[in-house]
């Protein structure tokens, strides 16, 4: 009996072994199934899917996919990877989906209907390929979106009209493709301006310059047309009166067909302006898609610029904490520079430069205002601060930043910086990367802030800024000794973050020197590597609830970035691809061994009369820390 119980449960022992074993789950994962197949439709030439492998355990060990903490994926960013081919329908699959970055490509085809089943997505950027045919209309029904991104392609076809219900919508490009038909102007497109539709001849209606068949014109009503001359009856008094009224009354009303004209304009359409007045007159004009605001906006919004309403202090001026009339909080940055005659045009110039700077990483400029006197910034309101302060200044009953927290930081922050270099034209350096200077959103998403303001505050001067702009403890050797920022620049600063975050220190302490330790963050993180004790290094507010392997890694990357040669250190974009586990092996192997020959250098005697200048950062002992796994 027992034997044929054996017999029985065998077959059922090992059935129940393939249905739960790793391998067949992932076989019948249908997220990993979908990425598969994408996959399999696409053009890789330069490998970025090689790690797409249906065997792993799933997809959330894939290069460029990022999953929750459930293993669902969230995130498919495949930016400017050269790839081609088509999309596949099974991408609708991936419901928990909220970023899919596949810009700067030359993916060909159509849009997938399907996508419109991803309903938690936030992102869609899809500009710079080869799309064809019309805008999905189920796109409508993705109702959490705020970022969609579709220019630069050579989609055709009439707006959606279903768009319009997405009311989360911030961000809209549609510019540069074969769209036509008339222009939605209700629900969610009443906020965008031509911008958005530009170079697409054959779009009509509110946002072009092309009125609609059958529609009113896109002009001023026609001139006043006087009445027929008075009869002759009646004394010649009352006649003289008649005349000389009329002509005062046609006189005045000449004068102001313009300003009726402009203001029957402007109530069928607020929102079209995009030309300049003087600040003080009109609070209502735009610049592209800016808002700019009237200076007394700001001051009823901050409550005149209280003290206690101040966020923070910095380089460019104070933060101030504001409430708009219609509800929503801002971030007022008032910038203290002084001013100079002529500035006001570049000072548009720039503003306008740092708003098409739109990535989920970067933080959105809402709108500006400019006076004779004063020049603010308006940006939204992140209610979680900066890491700084979530390091540093937290209260008590808040809990710290856990690890997995701080490595999506990490990511983000760079994904961000990247964008500024890689993709703006022309590029933006921030000049001042720093902890305090990395913003966290609602879901802790790290937001990029500040970027743009060290040129911006620099309009007085010419194209070429010397003046040295960030904070001890960050900035770049190169940098301090010739007033030159470049990219590695915001690289150097970038990897002392990247040391903030992992030790919850600040990047300049004097208050270690009680301990005889080294003031300058990577000078004491050094030292604490050199003698291997990394657990002294991570902080201790993470109470030894964090991943070593990744600790490693971590600070792999941050020394790569924090080398004394500015050629030395990578550049933003393959920093991304290090933290998401794509080549940092090789790099850190590489850097290992030009560190042994420096240091073999270094102990010889021989007379330095080296070009550099010598400072601790430029004085890179290897140091012994395991590979990346």
């Amino acid at each position: 009996m027992a034997v044929l119980e054996r017999k029985v449960m065998a077959p059922c022992f090992l059935w129940l072994i393939l249905v739960f074993h790793p391998l067949t789950r992932v076989l019948a994962n249908s997220e990993g199934d979908a990425l598969h197949s994408l996959r399999t439709n696409l053009i890789d030439p330069n490998n970025v899917l090689q790690s797409w492998d249906p065997t792993l355990v799933n997809p959330c060990t894939w290069f460029h996919v990022t999953c929750n903490n459930d293993n669902s994926v969230i995130r498919v960013d495949l930016g400017n990877a050269q790839l081609s081919g088509t999309l596949v329908p099974q991408l609708g699959l991936l419901k928990n989906l909220q970023y899919l970055e596949l810009y700067s490509n030359n993916i060909s085809g159509m849009i997938p209907s399907d996508l419109g089943n991803l309903t938690n997505l936030v992102s869609l950027d899809l500009y710079l390929n080869n799309f064809t045919g019309g805008i999905p209309d189920s796109l409508g029904k993705l109702t959490k979106l705020r970022f969609l991104r579709l220019n630069n392609n050579s989609l055709s076809g009439p707006i959606p009209q279903s768009l319009i219900n997405i009311t989360a919508l911030q961000v809209l490009d549609l510019s540069n493709n074969n769209l036509s038909g008339e222009v939605p102007s209700t629900g969610s497109f009443s906020l965008f301006t031509p911008i958005s539709f530009a170079n697409n001849p054959l779009l009509c209606g509110p946002g072009t310059t092309k009125a609609c068949p059958g529609a009113p014109p896109l002009s001023p009503p026609p001139p006043f047309i006087s009445p027929a001359p008075p009869s002759s009856q009646g004394s010649s008094a009352s006649s003289t009166g008649a005349i000389a009224g009329g002509v005062a009354a046609g006189a005045a009303l000449l004068f102001a067909a313009p300003a009726i004209g402009f203001a029957w304009w402007r109530r069928r359409k607020p929102q079209e302006h995009f030309f300049d007045v003087p600040a003080e007159e009109d609070p209502e004009v735009h610049l592209g898609q800016l808002k700019r605001f009237s200076l007394r906006e700001l001051q009823v919004a901050t409550d005149n610029f209280s003290n206690k309403n101040i966020l923070g202090r910095g380089g460019f001026g104070k933060v101030y904490k504001g409430r708009l009339a219609d509800g929503s909080l801002v971030a007022v940055k008032r910038l203290k520079e002084e001013r100079t005659p002529g500035g006001e045009l570049q000072f548009q110039t720039e503003v306008e430069m740092i708003s098409m700077a739109v990535h989920r990483n970067l933080l959105r400029l809402r709108g500006f205002c400019m006076t004779p006197t004063e020049r603010l910034l308006v940006y939204p309101y992140m209610a979680n601060g900066s890491v700084a302060s979530c390091l540093r200044e937290r209260p008590p009953s808040e809990p710290p930043l856990d690890w997995t927290t701080r490595r999506r930081i990490a990511l983000g922050s760079a994904r961000g910086l990247s964008y500024l270099h890689d993709h703006c034209d022309p590029k933006i350096i921030h000049r001042d990367v720093k902890a305090a200077n990395i913003l966290l959103d609602e879901e802790f998403e790290a937001v990029v802030g500040d970027f743009g303001l060290a040129k911006l505050m620099d309009y007085k001067d010419t194209h070429v800024t010397t003046a040295v702009r960030g904070t001890i403890g960050h900035i770049a050797p190169e940098y301090l000794s010739t007033g030159k920022s470049s990219e590695k620049t915001d690289v150097f600063g970038y990897g002392i973050m990247l040391l903030e975050l992992i030790t919850g220190q600040r990047a300049f302490d004097l208050a270690r020197l009680a301990n005889d330790d080294d003031v300058m963050l990577l000078d004491w993180v050094k030292g604490l590597l050199k003698e291997k004790k990394l657990d002294m290094l991570v902080d201790p507010d993470l109470q030894n609830d964090y991943v070593e392997a990744e600790v490693e890694s971590l600070i792999q990357v941050a020394l790569l970035c924090t080398q004394g040669s500015p050629m030395e250190r990578p550049k933003m974009s393959e920093v991304v691809r290090m933290l998401e586990g794509d080549g940092l092996a090789e790099r850190w192997e590489e850097w290992q061994k030009v560190e042994v020959v420096r240091l073999d250098v270094e102990m010889a005697p021989h007379n330095c009369n080296n070009e550099w200048i010598i400072d601790s950062t430029d004085n890179l002992h290897a140091v012994e820390l395991s590979g990346p796994r």
